[in-house]
């Protein structure tokens, strides 16, 4: 069965850093753009970042202000999500997606329709 698990949440102090990571088995990240996504309390899951097969491409969401970076380490089959300076806005869980390619190897998706599988979420809290 294919999966993508999520790991690395937790709880951090407002300023504080966390590395999310995500983990494919059953299939190789490779040929897939990924993405991640976050759903805060009572809000809908919002797209955070994304980035290409090739990892030539890379988007963010904007409110995000260059405190976020994503990569990819096709070997490992994992793509990780480098969160710094959090803040207390950032509380969400988070999910990683798997997007199969269809556009060429610098295509970054960020819709969530476009993705084909979904991580089970990683719990990031941000509190003082």
């Amino acid at each position: 069965q294919v999966q993508l698990v999520e790991s690395g949440g937790g709880l951090v102090h407002p300023g504080g850093s966390l590395r999310l990571s995500c983990a494919a088995s059953r299939f190789s990240l490779g040929a897939y753009a990924m993405g991640w996504f976050r759903q805060a309390p009572g809000k809908e899951r919002e797209w955070v970042s994304c980035i290409s097969t090739s990892g030539g491409t890379r988007y963010y969401v904007d409110s995000l202000e260059g405190r976020f970076t994503i990569s990819r380490d096709n070997a490992k089959n994992t793509v990780y999500l480098q969160m710094n300076s959090l803040k207390l806005e950032d509380t969400a869980v988070y999910y990683c997606a798997a997007a199969r390619e269809k556009y060429g190897n610098y295509w970054c998706p960020a819709m969530s329709t476009q993705f084909n599988y979904w991580g089970q979420g990683a719990q990031v809290t941000v509190s003082s």
